[in-house]
């Protein structure tokens, strides 16, 4: 803090000014009021040193001393600030400029703290504020009338520690400067090592160029040599053709001759595989016939539980879902076990006995295979299930007898009817169009 003669730092002031010097106006201070803040020739004078170092840049004390005296002052940072401070112990020119200026900065401040009606919520506030706006909170909390001698010594002991720790912060910086200087050097010296190799590089890629550059032009020089050998060869080859006329043509009607050859030969294993085929077909179709004769013409067989868990179907269903539409109820489980042995899923309806139709129309959507039991069902579920696989083309097995083993024998026989259908046929390449 300044610790200077109030009179002598006057007459520092006054000395660094050019020009004549300021009428200084002295008065006692005023008495406090309950409810008036106080001003800055109020306060005590060891604040007025924290306060004006703090609220007030350099620049601004600077030009307000200037504006006040009327000239241009040449006295240096610290001479200028401890002229202030002695001037701000009495009401001069200089000290309401001061004021005007603080209040005019400060003023949001101001306003803000007076909402304070206490000491302790003024001590409340100053610690909200100050965390923000250090130099409003300070100016703004001393001339408040709720600010006591107590909290006005807290408070300047704050700005006081503050006041180190910003010292101590600025060495930081310093350091933190001279640190990020070596650093910049450094980089600079790397960026120029990075800017030679650039050069290098770049120099190189210049020769390169000129190299590629070079070759483009021989390869173009070596293009028009072998165009000129080509226009060559195609007036020796018309020459050659007028001097031999219909060579071509006999030349083509060979090449065609022998892919004529060559496509005879491809039919004829073509015809021998498909009349092996054929023949082949023709035992299937047969046994087929004997099978499905044999199944139509089966007497129905006593069937259970117990004799039809035996059954099982050669064939696999390839995870399609089966729905068996009727049936009677004590051969379901076998229905059941049939089907999902061969790799199906099983689906049942009762066509129509406790389960309603539109349950019906939902299972047949479902399904990808259905059977319907033509003796155990409805009317009405009968041209459902007719209607339905007509209209979307599933396949339907309709069955007489309800027993597992007539649907095992069914199911085999449709297995192999579409195992025929589905079996590859021999095929043989589409003719080559001939030679024009």
């Amino acid at each position: 803090m300044c610790q200077h003669d109030p009179k002598e730092l006057e007459t520092i002031v006054r000395q660094a000014v050019m020009g004549t010097g300021a009428t200084v106006m002295s008065s006692q201070p005023a008495v406090r009021d309950g409810s008036r803040r106080r001003r800055l020739w109020e306060l005590s004078d060891h604040v007025h040193c924290p306060v004006i170092g703090v609220c007030l840049p350099i620049s601004s004390l600077r030009r307000i001393v200037d504006k006040v005296l009327g000239g241009v002052t040449v006295a240096d940072d610290y001479e200028l600030h401890c002229g202030a401070v002695a001037d701000s112990k009495l009401r001069t020119k200089l000290a309401e400029a001061l004021q005007r200026e603080l209040d005019r900065s400060f003023m949001l401040c101001v306003r803000q703290s007076a909402k304070a009606k206490s000491p302790e919520a003024l001590l409340a506030w100053w610690t909200e504020t100050a965390q923000v706006n250090l130099a409003g909170a300070l100016w703004a909390t001393l001339t408040h009338a709720r600010c006591t001698p107590a909290l006005e010594h807290l408070v300047l002991g704050q700005v006081h520690m503050i006041q180190h720790q910003v010292g101590a912060a600025q060495r930081v910086n310093v350091q933190r400067f001279e640190t990020v200087v070596e650093e910049n050097a450094a980089l600079a010296r790397a960026l120029g090592d990075a800017q030679l190799r650039n050069a290098v590089l770049t120099e190189e890629h210049a020769r390169r160029q000129e190299s590629l550059q070079s070759q483009i032009v021989q390869l173009r020089a070596d293009l028009v040599g072998r165009d000129t050998a080509v226009a060559t060869m195609k007036e020796s080859l018309q020459a050659l053709e007028s001097a031999m006329p219909g060579l071509k043509t006999r030349h083509e009607l060979v090449r065609q001759g022998e892919r004529q050859i060559e496509r005879i030969h491809e039919l004829e294993r073509a015809v021998a595989l498909a009349r092996q085929d054929a023949q082949h077909q023709r035992r299937r179709a047969q046994a087929l016939a004997e099978k499905l004769h044999h199944a139509d013409g089966a007497t129905v067989q006593p069937s259970g539980p117990a004799s039809d868990a035996g059954l099982s179907l050669e064939t696999g269903l390839d995870d399609r879902a089966v729905l068996c539409v009727g049936g009677r109820q004590a051969s379901v489980p076998a229905y059941r076990q049939l089907i999902e042995q061969a790799g199906g899923r099983f689906l049942h309806h009762d066509g129509g006995g406790e389960e309603s139709a539109a349950k019906l129309d939902a299972t047949l959507a479902a399904a990808d295979l259905v059977i319907c039991q033509t003796g155990c069902i409805s009317h009405d579920a009968y041209w459902r299930v007719k209607n339905h696989c007509k209209r979307t083309g599933k396949r339907c097995v309709f069955l007489d007898n309800p027993s597992a083993s007539s649907l095992a024998r069914r199911l085999a026989a449709l297995s192999e009817v579409e195992a025929m259908t589905t079996a590859p046929l021999p095929s043989a390449k589409p003719e080559a169009e001939p030679a024009r």
